[in-house]
């Protein structure tokens, strides 16, 4: 994901710095070996000696050194510095720092200081430092009890660090694995196509310029950058290319920064900022003509910053418009009302979406985005954007002075750049969600067409659509795990003619620049992708292409050493301008950009509707979504009737979702009769793919179908389930579980007992060697990646998991569909995954279970297929206690406020009372307690006090027909007592300990000669005579605040 805000106004510093430039070794000059590399791999987790405190961890070496590669990593936050410089930070252990020292080393002592602090659980700092002498031998510095270690809070003694664990132990496993010293961990060659050289040009000195995250060129050739937090804009000379002058680089005198986007068009530099002096579009000029920019205009305001807010800015290809990119955390710049509301969580929706836009908005993507899921959806278990919705991350443009705004393209998560090719087509760069991994809805960062109108279906949570979607476009090039940052195509580059014409796409996780070379295919293209210039580590920020022919690239970011360099082409190979435009299928892209358009209200809708209809049965499948969303920006009477009288059947699809994203929901019979008619056998597999979607948007955005129209849905579409398809099996399972298709609940809990088609498959990336080679460059993050690979999740089995968790209906369940669909959740926690995996796992598994009753809980623990709840030490009770009547507890409640017992509770007390008095051995409260009992977490909605106090005090007074114990009477004269959690022909299965539900008894029915009701509870009495007076009323209020630690009970006032 790209950067993160920390930004203020820029320091009053110097105004001019000079370095000479040094040209880079590539990769074939090689490093020597590390001496003793198995001890060298060894890097331990350190501290002082208190976990909860902050300590200063010093270690120094000497000089001189021809280079220092750092990988340090903390948990939870450090801050890096060499002989007084910052050089890196981090608050994610997860990801370790990379950072190239060689340029703040001393040829006599250097000394490297990490500031760590930690906010709670274990603590720990490890790290690795690669020194290459001038000869090339490697000597490695590890963290070990040879740092020394002082609080940061006081002037004490220092004291050598304490090791805490060893390379590999605690909860961080291998974050640094890799072996150090080889030339993939810390060399300082690049790797770049033959005939290509790399140089320095400029280190960043942090504590004056920060970290530069954005590039570009203005008319004279010299660059601009930014800094990511306040430390401003700088204006760059880079040095002459045969060294005789210096890079130069100059504080420009305005009060902005924090930019992630730069654009000189206009006569002026259009600045996006994230952050800064506020997120927005502003303009910079030059007021008196001296070279000097120094007016600034704030043209629009935007509503988001951070790593998701607004981006990168490019300028249009006829040159008239600006282009900015947004993340997804970043609202639309002008005024949307929600006539009706989003659907949040999926499913299926009662009235039609619409939106109404502010007075300066536009929008090529229809006005009506939601979420569009039939099965309804998770936020991240972690809780990353939730709450985010439709249309995500988007492409807006604008007029040069930003009065006019015009949504353009939608569905992104967090696209930090993009770039226009030649044909005038836009290129766009999206992020993938790292949390995903082992998930069936990860996607990997990929490259995308953006054409007019385009939705590219990223949603929050488990919702991401899958490329497939019609209503949707696919991606161009599927990358892989990364973070995406700067893009720019080759054009003006004095390079050879196939990287003239490509595009650069940079990822700074694994320090990679992709060269991305394009081919006409249809009315789009396809891509291949080639590595372009890649070093470990190499945490690239943005590239441009300069005047001068020249590549420039920075890298920085979070915290890291900035660094500015410059590729160029010194080969045998022509590097003469070539035309970069493509007359392949350029008739195919004159008929898109015809249908494109009419992206908007046309002044004669009729002649709009008839250049669109016929268009909507086009084999090409962005012609075909082109011609959807021309339709749908006329008026409906206009077209709605002839697009479902379409005779071709991928034209009636089409028009079928196009009258299900615009019409009320009485056109639903119609939208479904126009479906029916088509076979689906006359259709290949994307064809029947686009018919299921259909059909799912028909229900989404039209309601739920009467039982017949869901019968006719089941009987023509449930014989094509399994299809030995991924995609449609997919679909399939998501449409038929919520028509409530006959046996669809046996088949897909079935399908969880053996491993299905997608077993062995990965979604991570589309070429499994090339991530294997790419994820060393980043040992902590490839991590999980690799984890992820080698522990890999059956994708489609955990999408019918997915799906089966919101299918409650008792009737549609048998015991063995229960039996296969939990008893399939150990084996997926073998699988690895990303930081939110497992709780994914958790929450399907959750959902499922709130689809039980207490007895059908119960009995899959008694049989073994779920573990049962294992309680912690509990606590003793504090007493002295006494022998509570039902009627002293209600008194006591009374006397204490009010029944409702509504102020001046505690919380934490109340749960501590709940755990003492064994309460939670067999209620379940939350996320914890066993199941023996019925669950008390909403136990507020079902018993008023007077009830709940009598249930805990006197538990055989009323007893509930589902926790009733039973007596078996047997032939052999045993009297067995428990609840009965299974029965069947041949025996029955009883609980007999009210703690353990793993304790059970199995009577065969030949064995029986009588079963009767016992009339005594299975909980026993006396529960609460431990406790005293301030125990009994914190757990009543804890037991009634339905788990909620803010609930009014626990005000003090």
């Amino acid at each position: 994901a790209p950067l993160p805000d920390t930004s203020a106004a820029p320091a009053e510093q110097a105004r001019r710095w000079e370095q000479a430039s040094e040209r880079m070794p590539n990769a074939a000059a090689t490093t020597r070996p590390v001496e003793g590399a198995a001890a060298a791999d060894v890097a331990p987790w350190i501290w002082g000696a208190d976990a909860d405190r902050e300590y200063r961890l010093v270690r120094s070496f000497r000089g001189p050194v021809r280079a220092a590669m750092l990988v340090a990593t903390c948990d939870n936050r450090m801050t890096l510095s060499i002989n007084g410089t910052r050089v890196g930070s981090s608050d994610a252990w997860e990801r370790p720092v990379r950072v190239d020292l060689t340029p703040h080393l001393r040829d006599g002592d250097n000394e490297l200081v990490a500031e760590v602090g930690n906010a709670g659980g274990p603590s720990g700092f490890s790290c690795r430092l690669v020194l290459t002498a001038a000869d090339g031998a490697t000597t490695v510095i590890v963290s070990d009890a040879s740092w020394t270690a002082r609080e940061k809070a006081s002037e004490g003694t220092t004291a050598p660090a304490r090791v805490v664990a060893k390379a590999g132990d605690g909860p961080w496993g291998d974050v640094l694995a890799g072996r150090p010293g080889s030339a993939a961990d810390v060399s300082p060659a690049f790797n770049v196509p033959e005939g290509f050289a790399v140089e320095r040009l400029f280190v960043v000195p942090k504590e004056e310029l920060g970290s530069w995250v954005s590039l570009t060129s203005d008319p004279r050739g010299r660059l601009i950058a930014s800094d990511q937090g306040d430390k401003g804009l700088v204006r760059i000379t880079p040095a002459a290319a045969d060294g005789s002058t210096p890079t130069v680089v100059e504080r420009i005198p305005v009060d902005l920064t924090g930019a992630q986007g730069l654009l000189w068009a206009f006569d002026a530099l259009y600045v996006v900022c994230n952050g800064g002096p506020g997120s927005g579009l502003y303009r910079v000029t030059d007021s008196d003509g001296d070279d000097t920019l120094d007016r600034v205009e704030k043209l629009r305001a935007f509503d988001g910053g951070g790593e998701h807010g607004p981006h990168n800015v490019v300028l249009s290809p006829d040159g008239t418009r600006l282009f900015i990119v947004c993340g997804n955390h970043t609202k639309v710049p002008f005024g949307v009302t929600e006539d009706t509301p989003p659907q949040t969580m999926g499913g299926i929706r009662e009235t039609q979406r619409r939106l109404t836009l502010g007075g300066d908005g536009a929008s090529r993507l229809p006005a009506c985005w939601d979420e569009d899921l039939l099965t309804p959806r998770m936020w991240d278990a972690n809780g990353h954007a939730a709450g985010i919705l439709a249309p995500g991350g988007y492409v807006v443009s604008t007029d040069p002075a930003g009065t006019s705004w015009e949504v353009w393209s939608g569905g992104y998560r967090n696209a930090y750049d993009m770039a226009f090719n030649a044909d005038g087509e836009l290129f766009v760069y999206d992020a993938d969600m790292e949390w995903d991994f082992g998930t069936p809805w990860y996607r990997p960062t990929r490259v995308n067409h953006a054409t007019s109108g385009s939705e590219l279906g990223w949603r929050s949570g488990s919702g991401k659509w899958p490329a497939a979607y019609p209503d949707s476009l696919p991606a161009l090039v599927d990358i892989g795990p990364g973070s995406p940052v700067g893009v720019a195509f080759g054009y003006g580059a004095r390079f050879p003619a196939a990287y003239q014409r490509a595009l650069y796409v940079c990822d700074w996780t694994f320090g990679t620049m992709y060269a991305i070379h394009l081919e006409p295919e249809g009315s789009t293209y396809r891509g291949r992708k080639e590595e372009f210039v890649s070093r470990t580590p190499l945490p690239l920020t943005d590239m441009t292409i300069g005047t001068d022919g020249a590549m420039y690239f920075a890298v920085g970011g979070r915290g890291g050493q900035g660094e500015l360099y410059r590729v160029t082409y010194a080969g045998t190979e022509p590097t003469a301008p070539v035309d970069a435009r493509s007359t392949t299928h350029a008739d195919l892209r004159r008929l898109r950009h015809e249908l494109e358009a009419l992206h908007r209200r046309s002044p004669v809708p009729a002649a709009a509707v008839a250049t669109a209809l016929p268009a909507l049965s086009h084999a090409d499948r962005f012609i075909r979504y082109a011609a959807r969303v021309a339709l749908e920006h006329q008026p409906l009477a206009s077209w709605q009737d002839a697009a479902l009288a379409i005779t071709e059947p991928r034209g009636r699809i089409a028009g079928a979702i196009a009258v299900s994203r615009q019409a009320e929901p009485t056109a639903q019979p119609a939208v479904l009769s126009a479906l029916d008619t088509i076979d689906p056998a006359s259709l290949d597999a994307s064809g029947r793919l686009d018919l299921v979607r259909a059909y799912q948007l028909a229900m989404i955005r039209l309601g739920d179908p009467p039982s017949d129209a869901k019968r006719r849905i089941a009987d023509r579409l449930g014989p094509l389930f399994p299809s030995n398809d991924d995609a449609l099996d997919r679909e399939l399972a998501s449409l038929l579980a919520a028509v409530r298709a006959p046996g669809i609940v046996a088949k897909l809990a079935g399908m969880l007992a053996q491993p299905t088609a997608s077993a062995g498959r990965t979604n991570l990336a589309p070429d499994e060697d090339a991530l294997r080679a790419l994820i060393t460059r980043n040992a902590g993050y490839g991590g999980a990646v690799r984890a992820s690979l080698e522990k890999r999740t059956d994708l489609l089995q955990m999408h019918y998991a997915y799906v089966l968790r919101t299918v409650h209906d008792a009737d549609a369940w048998t015991d063995a569909d229960r039996r296969a669909f939990f008893g399939w959740f150990p084996r997926a926690r073998e699988w690895s995954g990303g930081n939110s995996y497992r709780k994914f796992l958790v929450a399907i598994e959750n959902d499922g279970l709130a689809g039980l009753t207490e007895n059908q809980k119960l009995a899959l623990e008694a049989t073994g297929v779920r573990a049962p709840w294992v309680p912690p030490p509990l606590p003793k009770p504090e007493g002295p206690g006494r022998k509570w009547t039902a009627e002293e507890v209600l008194a006591l409640a009374e006397r204490a406020g009010d029944a409702g017992l509504s102020r001046g509770r505690s919380f934490e007390h109340g749960k501590r009372s709940f755990a003492a008095a064994r309460c939670v051995v067999c209620h379940r409260y939350g996320e914890d307690g066993g199941a023996t009992g019925p669950d008390l977490t909403q136990a507020a909605g079902r018993f008023a006090l007077k009830d709940l106090v009598e249930a805990i005090v006197e538990p055989s007074k009323v007893v509930s027909d589902q926790y009733r114990a039973s007596v078996v009477q047997t032939a052999d004269g045993r009297t067995v007592t428990g609840r009965l959690v299974a029965e069947s022909p041949e025996k029955v299965t009883l609980v007999v300990d009210p703690e353990d539900a793993t304790k059970v008894v199995e009577i065969s029915r030949s064995q029986i000669e009588e079963i009767t009701v016992s009339p005594t509870s299975l909980m026993p009495a006396g529960l609460l005579d431990q406790l005293n007076e301030r125990e009994v009323l914190d757990l009543l209020a804890y037991t009634l605040s339905r788990n909620k630690p803010r609930d009014g009970r626990f005000r003090a006032d």
